[in-house]
């Protein structure tokens, strides 16, 4: 893989996958699949120093983070827990001629089952896993620790899983301030720490409540906070930590860092959806995919893939639909699935569970299929060297 350009980090049921495009984003070529075929949940890089990591894992395998210094030549496994294949290992010794590094000790034993998100901000690496804990490795990796304080957290006891499981998605940094992390737990919502995860305080609260009475979902606005089952969340550029989350029901919009939420949802053809992106130097430019429900399929409403661009922080909306299948499109694209690129005009990728990555280089206004045939895709994200 090229060394410098544009990246496209894939992670699939089926391990990782990097497509490069170069600087000029074009002519893009696939390698993979990685990690030996581990379920990659999620994988992010270092464009400093070209460090990617891919974590994920399963009942099978165990939970790990895997780490590449060399473009994805080749990778280091960090693992964190013990699958279903370690306790053969520990029986059978020919297990372990296939998988060397099975039935050995791990940090953590069973207590998770896999890395669902991964971040990296101020030299510190974190983790999210399922069940939702949160991890920090101030090694690049090699060695964790568990942040105890979110799982004591008063509210924890109430924490309630969604469809997936009680998993920490989505991890979410102040560029200046270390000591400022958002992360979001399905289905429990929005946590913040301002002390670098000594204390945590959860944010769900809407901004005006009396306008999201009446909705019958379970997972609607309700007792004054926006619904628990967060998808995705991204602070935008710029200060005064203005965030974005694509909810199980809506997309919202906070000014003041989680405390108060806004609904964004009028204009957009259905309240459900999986991602959320924000422009890299536009605050108000965001992009999202919404589903037409969470009962009924999953998948674009009319079977037409449509990406909805707002260019005002989301008072208003518009459909991008040119290059996308507009005719029995029936896929469906997951919360750590959308990822983007620093180049002017943004990059915008998608991957999609019947395995594609769509790409647009032009803020959204066309889009290009820059991969097909990819076991089912579970994360976008890019790494940009250009």
């Amino acid at each position: 893989m090229t060394k410098d350009g544009v990246t496209v980090l894939v992670g699939t049921t089926k391990g990782a996958f990097l497509l490069s495009g170069g600087q000029e984003r074009t002519g893009w070529s696939v390698k993979g699949p990685l990690c030996d075929g581990w379920p990659i949940n999620h994988m992010i890089g270092d464009a400093k120093t070209g460090t990617i990591w891919a974590g994920g894992g399963g009942d099978w395998f165990g939970a790990g983070v895997w780490c590449s210094e060399d473009g994805g030549e080749t990778w280091e496994l960090s693992r964190l827990t013990r699958g279903t294949l370690d306790d053969w290992a520990d029986n059978d010794p020919e297990v372990r001629k296939f998988a060397p590094w099975a039935g050995e000790p791990t940090p953590f034993e069973k207590e998770f089952s896999q890395v669902w998100s991964l971040g990296y901000s101020h030299g510190a690496l974190y983790a999210g896993t399922k069940p939702a804990n949160l991890l920090k490795s101030t090694d690049r990796g090699k060695s964790w620790k568990k942040l105890e304080s979110l799982n004591n957290h008063p509210s924890s006891d109430s924490w309630n899983p969604g469809a997936a499981g009680l998993v920490l998605h989505t991890i979410v940094f102040d560029p200046v301030d270390p000591g400022k992390i958002w992360i979001g737990i399905s289905a429990a919502g929005v946590f913040a720490t301002e002390d670098g995860g000594k204390t945590w305080d959860r944010r769900n609260r809407l901004s005006n409540a009396g306008a999201c009475v009446g909705h019958s979902h379970p997972a609607a606005p309700s007792n004054g906070e926006v619904g628990h089952c967060i998808h995705n969340m991204m602070r935008a550029p710029g200060g005064g930590d203005l965030l974005y989350q694509q909810n199980h029901h809506g997309v919202w919009r906070s000014a003041d860092g989680g405390r108060r939420w806004d609904d964004l949802t009028e204009g957009l053809p259905s309240t459900f959806g999986f991602p959320i992106r924000v422009h890299p130097r536009d605050p108000e430019t965001i992009w999202t995919l919404p589903l037409n429900g969470d009962s009924i399929g999953r998948y674009p409403p009319d079977a037409a893939a449509t990406v909805w661009r707002s260019r005002d922080g989301g008072k208003s909306w518009g459909a991008m639909r040119d290059g996308l299948p507009q005719k029995d499109c029936f896929f469906t694209v997951l919360r750590q699935a959308m990822g983007g690129d620093n180049q002017d005009p943004a990059g915008v990728y998608f991957g999609t569970n019947s395995g594609s990555v769509f790409a647009s280089f032009d803020e959204g206004d066309s889009w290009q299929e820059i991969a097909r045939h990819l076991p089912t895709v579970l994360a976008v994200e890019v790494l940009d060297q250009a």
